[in-house]
């Protein structure tokens, strides 16, 4: 047994035993079986450390490895249940009745796509939470998108392309200051670096949302939206009233408030203002806790208000769990660690080495489930590879966000992936084809590096920044 300072260090074949099994039961449950991503997950942990102890790992180590994992994870998992409280509280109050009715009556079917991207992409660079921005005004966006007949999977590809603009460029956001602090170079800088990945992603999937949207037309009969409109306006009665919370959330972002406290602050408000107009107390607890049972007389407005709650975040909390604890043992134990490093060594060139740090990124982000251990691992593991071929630190740091923070919402039990199915109320891989900037950002980094354009050099002199350690 190796003392607890000096981990065994596990071959590389063994470190995929747990890789393999995993996809395989994952394949078969959710692609053959139907079912959910859980219990594959928590087999495949058992894998994980059953490899770990025939190495020479103890349980505690294994255990401390999956606390460890579920700590990272429990910020988004109270941000996870609040948001559920939020949307309960916002269908109660008819702030988000309000948004859809309002969007039903100004926006045109063909320029919906292109609009909800736009909508999205200024909320998330303004909060820097792709979260937040799926959970308020995503999900306004999905209600004006089902009512108007448009595909919903398309609807929520283009709200997380928005979302994931700026998630990825604002300097509010937590995988924007983290990226640089692994890679070892400054957060304006990162920024303006990743312009010319993320810049250009942006634009063209703006044009695709364009020409897709362009041959849209609403499914919904023209007295359909009528009435759904109606509905609302005789339930809910839509005015400024029901812009007053989302206007003080709006200010609580611009001052740059935590995201928890915020959207606290937006659930409670919005509990509060369906009690002021007239809704029981037990009603508006009912809504917070199991979701908005709405009675509008209307059953197409009823199965499009009813959601929310925060049981129904519970599924995906699970999955966090379950993740989590494949992840964390995979990185405490070494295996993440031991998989990733192979691709050094066929990593020969400057474009090689970014095609590697990108996807070194997205396979994190399918086996430790976690945006955050996407940024953290490879950027531990490549920042002393990056300057001793003399490259500027900030290639590194847009990489990172390139192939972690990006590319996290188009898996299934990644924990990003969960919160925008559940929020959204589509499945990952039904919206995963049209999230054009998730899918496109990865591949336009990998390019740059080949062809060398904006690849950046440290001079001569410079001194070769060392990463820093994860906040």
């Amino acid at each position: 047994m190796a003392p607890e300072d000096d981990p065994p260090t596990i071959p590389f074949v063994w470190a995929l035993v747990p890789v393999v099994a995993l996809i395989s039961l994952l394949a078969g449950t959710i692609i053959v079986l139907e079912g959910s991503g859980h219990i594959p997950l928590v087999l495949g942990a058992c894998v994980a450390g059953l490899v770990a102890w025939a190495h020479g790992y103890r349980w505690e180590q294994l255990q401390d490895g999956v606390l460890s994992a579920i700590g990272l994870a429990m910020g988004a998992v109270l941000i996870l249940l609040t948001i559920g409280v939020l949307m309960g509280t916002w269908l109660a109050a008819g702030i988000v009745p309000a948004l859809i009715a309002w969007g039903l009556e100004l926006m045109s079917p063909s320029w919906f796509l292109p609009a909800t991207c736009a909508v999205c992409s200024i909320v998330s660079l303004v909060s820097g939470s792709s979260w937040s921005t799926a959970g308020t005004v995503g999900l306004a966006l999905i209600g004006v998108g089902n009512a108007m007949g448009i595909n919903p999977a398309m609807t929520a590809g283009a709200v997380i392309s928005g979302a994931y603009f700026g998630d990825k460029l604002s300097p509010m956001s937590d995988t924007t200051n983290l990226a640089p602090a692994m890679a070892g170079t400054d957060l304006f800088t990162h920024i303006r670096h990743m312009l010319w990945t993320t810049g250009p992603a942006w634009t063209l999937a703006m044009i695709a949302y364009a020409v897709v949207g362009a041959g849209l037309e609403s499914t919904a009969e023209p007295g359909s939206i009528a009435a759904i409109t109606d509905v609302i306006r005789t339930n809910f009665q839509p005015g400024l009233v029901h812009l007053v919370v989302p206007g003080i959330v709006a200010v609580m972002v611009g001052f740059r408030l935590p995201a928890l406290p915020t959207l606290l602050t937006g659930a409670l408000l919005g509990g509060l203002l369906a009690g002021i107009q007239g809704m029981p107390i037990q009603d508006v607890l009912a809504s917070a806790m199991t979701g908005f049972a709405p009675d509008t007389g209307s059953a197409q407005v009823n199965e499009l208000l009813a959601r929310g709650g925060m049981t129904s975040m519970s599924s995906t909390v699970l999955l966090v769990l379950c993740a989590m604890s494949f992840g964390g043992i995979m990185e405490r134990t070494g295996q993440l660690k031991t998989l990733a490093s192979k691709t050094l060594a066929v990593a020969t060139s400057t474009g090689s080495l970014i095609a590697a740090t990108v996807l070194t990124s997205i396979g994190v982000n399918v086996l430790a489930a976690d945006q955050y251990l996407a940024v953290v691992v490879p950027g531990r593991m490549y920042a002393a590879e990056y300057a001793e071929r003399g490259l500027d630190p900030k290639n590194l740091s847009r990489a990172l966000e390139d192939g972690g923070t990006i590319t996290s919402p188009l898996i299934p039990w990644n924990t990003c992936g969960a919160f925008m199915s559940t929020t959204l109320g589509v499945a990952t891989l039904a919206y995963l084809p049209w999230c054009f900037l998730n899918l496109l950002n990865p591949i336009i980094g990998i390019v740059l590096g080949f062809t060398g354009l904006s690849i950046a050099r440290l001079d001569q002199g410079d001194p070769q920044p060392e990463p820093q350690d994860q906040p």
